[in-house]
């Protein structure tokens, strides 16, 4: 008995992850943690074009096991958008890939991906990459979903000079 509920908790946990990898999992190894400099450089660009457009936002850096590296808000961005700023870092460190992934499975009706334990299916997070290996992740909240991930691409693209590009998958 204890073996067959063993082996149903694997065939779950496998039919969870497989659509997974169609959506988006960056191929590069964890690096060494990202540095608090460069994490601040991160979320200050993400904060001034969250200011360029008028969106009250948070940003939170993680490194590669999701600890706060560091984290800023705008004054009057809603309290709950720090918690959700942090919670899309992790998520897009934890799952190697942007959690827009995880939302546009569940727009595309693959509702198992909410059961995944700390995937976050709001577009907001990305993995930061640098030497083509993953030092961390970026999690905004406080906008749209969209404006969201606006913030976070933005502020990735102001290190495209210090972070080279990691070659498509073929």
């Amino acid at each position: 008995m204890r073996f067959s509920k063993s082996l149903a908790f694997v065939s779950v946990a496998v039919s969870l992850l497989m659509p997974l990898s169609a959506i988006g999992q960056m191929p590069n190894p964890y690096g060494a943690p990202i540095r608090v400099d460069m994490a601040r450089r991160i979320a200050a660009a993400a904060i001034a074009e969250g200011k360029k457009n008028g969106w009250t936002v948070a940003a939170a850096v993680v490194d590669p096991g999701g600890a706060l590296a560091y984290f800023e808000r705008i004054d009057g961005t809603q309290v709950g958008s720090s918690e959700v700023a942090l919670a899309k870092a992790r998520s897009a460190a934890a799952f190697k890939r942007p959690t827009k992934a995880f939302e546009d499975a569940v727009a595309a009706g693959r509702h198992a991906v909410l059961s995944l334990p700390g995937a976050i299916p709001l577009e907001g997070g990305l993995p930061i990459v640098f030497d083509g290996k993953i030092v961390g992740a970026l999690g905004v909240s406080g906008a749209t979903s969209e404006q969201d991930g606006i913030c976070a691409k933005a502020a990735l693209a102001t290190l495209a000079p210090a972070v080279p590009k990691v070659p498509a998958k073929k």
